[in-house]
């Protein structure tokens, strides 16, 4: 991997405030824009540039990491780990021409160079959060990640929960003279703008149920996730009575064909703004009772 100055593409020197980096980035992010330079390949790689020199020395912490290491910033903790087990050795008797020896097997002849020899670094973990609404995971489906510049193309599996993390392999860091590559952890921020509630694969719903067809029973419509069903209501349904619709849930991460319930909870109507004969009906119901 060769060296990018990410202070160069944006015109700064090393002692530039965080002021000063947001203020090249704007004023160069409205020069490059690929809206302003529509066909424009070079505008397009420069901005693509300049938004990853953005991403580095805007973060205080990737910003030192970088300062520190160069091109391998993203490697920085593997380095320093092995920075305290040399240290630790020497501690125990190791002499300071072995120190040296670390420094220059991993940099490349001197401890200021940032050159590694032949020992293998595993690659940095990355890790995302994706957000998505509840319907985007009532089916599986495949999506196009941006990481690091890199495109990863990833299938999301049904029935996918909140909070659930994945992890893809390989798609992390770049590895260090071979080493393996890091992993990729997906973490899934799912919001909710339905008017089903989702608890694990089951589904819950409220449903208005009019006075009527609540006492002599009937048939109503309802929504589910895979589309409108229909529903006997018995005589004499109670207010809040429960009724389990089996495989109408969401369905189960990774279980092809199979479903949680979805239970709908009656909610009942009473009628309102009745006029004099329907008032008159319900007294005459009411003395019958």
């Amino acid at each position: 991997m060769t060296f990018v100055d990410y202070y160069k593409i944006l015109g700064i020197e090393k002692t530039a405030t965080d002021k000063d980096i947001k203020k090249a980035y704007r004023k160069l992010a409205r020069k490059y824009h690929p809206d302003l330079n529509p066909d424009n390949k070079e505008a397009e790689k420069k901005f693509k540039e300049i938004n990853e020199a953005n991403e580095v020395l805007s973060n205080s912490e990737n910003r030192i990491k970088y300062d520190n290491y160069g091109k391998d910033w993203k490697h920085s903790e593997q380095f320093e780990k092995e920075k305290q087990r040399q240290s630790s050795q020497r501690q125990q008797g190791y002499s300071e021409q072995d120190f040296s020896d670390y420094f220059s097997s991993m940099f490349g002849g001197n401890s200021s160079s940032y050159k590694q020899g032949n020992r293998k670094y595993r690659g940095q973990d990355f890790n995302t959060e994706l957000h998505l609404n509840l319907k985007d995971v009532f089916e599986t489906h495949k999506q196009v990640l941006t990481i690091n510049n890199k495109k990863i193309r990833l299938t999301i599996p049904a029935g996918v929960e909140n909070g659930q993390v994945i992890k893809i392999k390989g798609k992390g860091g770049e590895g260090i003279n071979g080493g393996p590559n890091g992993d990729l952890y997906i973490k899934f921020s799912i919001k909710n703008h339905t008017k089903f509630k989702r608890e694990g694969n089951n589904l819950y719903a409220f449903v208005d149920l009019d006075l009527y067809t609540a006492i002599l029973g009937g048939e109503i419509t309802i929504d589910s996730f895979k589309g409108k069903v229909k529903l006997k209501i018995a005589p004499e349904t109670a207010n809040l009575t429960k009724v389990k619709l089996k495989g109408k849930g969401f369905p189960i991460y990774k279980k092809d064909n199979q479903f949680g319930d979805l239970i709908i909870t009656y909610q009942l109507k009473i009628p309102t703004n009745l006029n004099d004969k329907e008032k008159e009906l319900f007294v005459e119901l009411q003395k019958l009772q």
